[in-house]
């Protein structure tokens, strides 16, 4: 039985590009003809999308420096990003892509709308049961992952620091690391509030607080044999204290730049000492999930099992219509919440 597709729906425009600071301001909540989708397309209808603080720097002056023109968001235009719909009926005479069937749920990077015509090829199906919450699914857990298991390599017995470990993608790295046999794992943040959910909820052993005095002395204060590996979201002044601090061999992988994402200046650059990473055999690796899509069905296995067993948690945030997405982001960047922001279309 075809969904019923309305005449119109809501979408979510970048109004104007920040200079500053981000505002709700800057977005547009304007209603607009529900799209038709053409040969080798879908028409869905959103439920649950995504905000990430990656979607920031995306929204300021000069984006295309990032050299990602399919992520770039122009004043104008649609927001988008991460997003899970249903497949609803086509317009008389277009017919489904081949494959798709009304109802059925798939992944996309069309967010930020109720409706979204999709190309077949982009419109990404769900597992059936992989996962035990369909929430999880729009989940930075791949990232997580990713930067643990082949960015750090984390082993058994390794001291881990995880920088800005109460967001979307650090409070899941951290358990990942602990799954790969962290015997110590201390997360970054920027509150107490903060730190103490890492340590009571999500089974970190040390956090080290933005703002609570230099982060190189807090961080040698919890980890005093140094560190083994560092899952790197923020960069800046944590990554140059996780150098100082790293044990000969350690294993650095680079997921985020927020304390660059987050300024005007996201291609910011940090002065590090390549002899001081040569002398102490030191590996900084960069990691990127498109460089990994090899990867993923290892990933959900891995992430389906830890929660249906209950030895990982998925912290998130619900706003409900999608008139709260610009909020969501804007909170998000400020820092307002912990795990993941998702919003209910």
């Amino acid at each position: 039985m075809p969904l019923p597709v309305p005449a119109t729906h809501r979408q979510v425009l970048l109004a104007a590009r920040p200079q500053d600071t981000l505002t709700t301001d800057h977005f547009e909540v304007t209603t607009a003809p529900v799209p038709e989708p053409g040969p080798g397309q879908v028409l869905v209808r959103n439920r649950l999308m995504n905000v990430a603080a990656v979607m920031r720097p995306l929204t300021m002056s000069d984006p295309d420096s990032f050299d990602l023109p399919q992520l770039l968001q122009r004043p104008g235009d649609p927001m988008h990003g991460p997003a899970i719909g249903e497949v609803v009926a086509a317009p008389p005479g277009t017919g489904l892509a081949p494959g798709f069937t009304p109802g059925e749920l798939v992944r996309h990077r069309l967010g930020w709308r109720e409706y979204a015509v999709v190309d077949a090829a982009e419109a990404e199906r769900l597992s059936p049961g992989a996962l035990p919450d369909p929430a999880a699914y729009l989940s930075q857990g791949f990232a997580a992952w990713l930067g643990v298991v082949r960015g750090a390599e984390v082993r058994a017995g390794d001291t881990v620091f995880v920088t800005g470990a109460a967001g979307g993608v650090g409070t899941l790295a951290g358990q990942f690391a602990r799954l790969r046999g962290a015997a110590r794992v201390i997360g970054s943040t920027g509150s107490r509030r903060k730190a103490e959910y890492l340590v009571k909820e999500l089974g970190y052993d040390a956090a080290v607080v933005r703002g609570a005095g230099p982060i190189e002395d807090q961080l040698r204060e919890a980890a005093p044999d140094g560190i083994d590996a560092l899952f790197d979201n923020v960069g800046g002044d944590q990554l140059l204290a996780a150098l100082a601090v790293a044990r000969r061999g350690a294993r650095f992988a680079l997921v985020g730049a927020l304390s660059a994402q987050l300024t005007g200046d996201a291609m910011a650059t940090v002065q590090i000492s390549t002899f001081g990473l040569i002398a102490r055999g030191i590996t900084l690796r960069g990691i990127a999930a498109f460089d990994h899509m090899d990867a993923y069905p290892q990933y959900e296995r891995e992430f389906g099992r830890a929660l249906s067993e209950g030895t990982m948690a998925y912290p998130h945030t619900r706003l409900r219509g999608i008139e709260q997405a610009p909020r969501a982001l804007c909170e998000l960047v400020e820092g307002r919440h912990v795990g993941a922001v998702l919003v209910e279309l």
